[in-house]
């Protein structure tokens, strides 16, 4: 693990790690070049497996034979629809093999997203991961005219099925060996002739204000980009990651699986969504990109386990993170940091550190990467003081990712960083808005010459809807969302994120919505962490029956106001929060008050909740 005042080790690569001006070509090359090195692992009933190169090659190869012989043609959609898992990554490399475009559905969606996201992209084959979500695709077929085969991963509880509309994976593979074994050069004649032009992959956006639209991403798109992201982060053959974020959004599509592809790292799959705690401890990735929510989450956790420790032990914990924060300040300043310092912070991390960073599972972290959303700043100082830089980056579904970065040499919490190398960012002189240019920006929206008009100007500049502010070394810092900003009723403008943020480093808040647009005041819609808060009320002895009991209790409800008046001094007075509101149900991924990456939905949640939000200003 790197040193806080020597992070020469976590230093980008510039050089082109894997030739290949397509996915698929890359992907071929990186099996030729790493063979029997082991590339993914996955934890099933409690036991590791693993696949080299070779071994996922064999997969993909397979899969792409067995869609040659259903008739799959080049620029044919194929849709995934399941959770995180290895074969996700081989129906997708199978796809692109195939000279295919290849779509991801998040495993929350109901039947009638299903239904409107195959329809749009025209898909013809539909990769389902279980029986649950076969039920859903079988529930839409007679309404999906193109699709001529659902391939299911895992037949558990499906080996009596009898329809001719759907096969398993591994039958699949066995009709691809099978024509394979007739025509050899099939498949490798498709890579030949996919092009960097051709489309490869649709992300669709999460549609929170109308239908999903799917962002288009050309192979060459995606080369381009993951060789940028070298420049930005650094991680090679060595390095282990842990891949659990949906692979269906771009974050976790480019940074994990097609940045692991192009740089070798080992990509390890959690067992389910539940388990990601657990996994995270037994994996201890050497680089991990989670989003805030899950920082928050481990933070808090290490909160619940502090109040449970002994006396020493928080008087070890005080101490030594006392020292770690010392040590992150004469960091972030670029200052010099003494030998007797240093020689604290080892006993630091001996004492107490150390173990917290075993608790999360980041012992062996070099550095952490968040995105996807805003983080607190005192979150990331956080980590730092553990021993761990935590680097920001920013950019979008439109963007292929990641289109700023925090570089480690020159870290500064509540910033995006400068425009990576591999694109141009500015603001717009009028509106503050965030540019974005480059090779790495989306094709346009697919089916919607308006709404890509819309997006991308006549100079190729894409109008992000972020809003933002620069700085003299050319740091961009988020500000909010053109559209979530609050005017009040006497005319003052507030960005809400810094309040939300705030509200979030909260050990017993998950999430926040601050309202207040056209209104005499500020409120808050609260998400209360659940663990945490039940902790609390334990420990105070406050009887509560279930969730909805839980966020009505008087002590609670003060417990939160305590956690609104540490963050309301920070502001000032017309900018603090005058009233809240608990939120009684305990939401989920499953839940469409919340985002794939566990995000209150802004506008569902205004709407849905509009009468206990006039209610405050009674």
């Amino acid at each position: 693990m790197s040193q806080l005042w020597d992070l020469s080790d976590i230093q980008p690569n510039h050089e082109i790690v894997m030739p290949g001006e397509t996915m698929a070509a890359m992907f071929w090359n990186a099996v030729e070049q790493r063979g029997e090195r082991v590339w993914l692992r996955q934890k099933h009933l409690g036991i590791w497996q693993s696949w080299t190169w070779n071994q996922t090659g064999r997969a993909v190869h397979e899969i792409g034979g067995g869609l040659i012989s259903l008739g799959f043609a080049s620029g044919d959609c194929a849709s995934i629809l399941g959770n995180t898992e290895v074969q996700w990554v081989w129906a997708d490399l199978g796809v692109l093999c195939c000279g295919g475009v290849s779509n991801g559905i998040y495993p929350t969606d109901a039947a009638s997203q299903v239904q409107y996201l195959c329809e749009d992209s025209r898909t013809t084959i539909l990769f389902v991961e279980d029986d649950e979500q076969l039920d859903k695709a079988l529930e839409v077929r007679e309404q999906l005219p193109l699709l001529r085969k659902i391939v299911v991963f895992d037949m558990e509880g499906l080996h009596g099925l009898k329809d001719d509309g759907v096969i398993s994976l591994e039958d699949l593979r066995s009709l691809g060996r099978d024509y394979l074994g007739q025509h050899p050069q099939a498949l490798a004649q498709r890579v030949k002739a996919c092009q960097p032009e051709d489309l490869a992959i649709l992300v669709y956006t999460s549609g929170t204000t109308g239908k999903p639209k799917g962002a288009m991403h050309r192979h060459a798109g995606l080369v381009y980009t993951v060789r940028g992201y070298n420049t930005l982060v650094a991680q090679d053959e060595d390095d282990e990651r842990m891949c659990f974020l949906p692979l269906c959004h771009i974050a976790e599509r480019m940074g994990g699986e097609y940045f692991a592809l192009y740089t070798g790292a080992k990509l390890n799959f959690v067992e389910n969504p539940e388990t990601i705690p657990e996994n995270v401890r037994e994996i201890a990735p050497t680089v991990f990109t989670a989003v805030p929510r899950v920082w928050e989450k481990f933070y808090s956790g290490v909160m619940i386990s502090l109040k449970e420790a002994s006396a020493v032990q928080q008087t070890a914990y005080a101490w030594g993170i006392g020292v770690g924060t010392r040590i992150a300040e004469r960091v972030l300043a670029g200052q010099p940091v003494s030998a007797w310092l240093k020689f604290k912070f080892q006993l630091a991390q001996w004492l107490a550190l150390n173990n917290v960073r075993k608790l999360i599972g980041i012992h062996r972290a070099r550095f952490l990467v968040t995105g996807a959303a805003p983080i607190s700043p005192d979150l990331v100082r956080w980590y730092l003081a553990l021993g761990v830089p935590m680097l920001e980056v920013w950019g979008m579904t439109e963007t292929c990712g990641a289109s700023t970065g925090v570089p480690a040499a020159r870290m500064r919490p509540g910033s995006i960083g400068p425009a990576a190398g591999f694109n141009e960012v500015r603001l717009d002189a009028a509106t503050g808005e965030i540019l974005v240019r480059g090779k790495n920006v989306f094709a346009g929206y697919l089916n919607l010459p308006e709404k890509t008009a819309e997006a991308i100007d006549a100079e190729g500049w894409l109008h992000t809807g972020d809003v933002g502010e620069m700085d003299a070394d050319g740091y961009f810092r988020i500000t909010d969302r053109m559209k979530d900003i609050i005017i009040t009723a006497g005319g003052k403008n507030i960005t809400p994120s810094e309040l939300e943020n705030d509200l979030k480093f909260s050990p017993y808040i998950t999430d926040a919505v601050v309202i207040g647009d056209k209104r005499p005041y500020l409120t808050a819609i609260i998400m209360i962490d659940q663990e945490n808060v039940e902790k609390f009320a334990q420990d105070e002895d406050v009887p509560f029956s279930n969730y909805a009991s839980l966020t009505r209790s008087a002590p609670v409800q003060a417990l939160i106001q305590l956690e609104i008046d540490r963050v309301n001094k920070k502001f000032a007075r017309v900018e603090q929060i005058k009233k809240f509101f608990l939120l009684e149900t305990q939401l989920t991924a499953e839940d469409e008050e919340l985002t794939p990456t566990m995000k209150l939905k802004r506008k569902l949640v205004e709407k849905k909740y509009a009468s206990q939000i006039e209610a405050m200003y009674r």
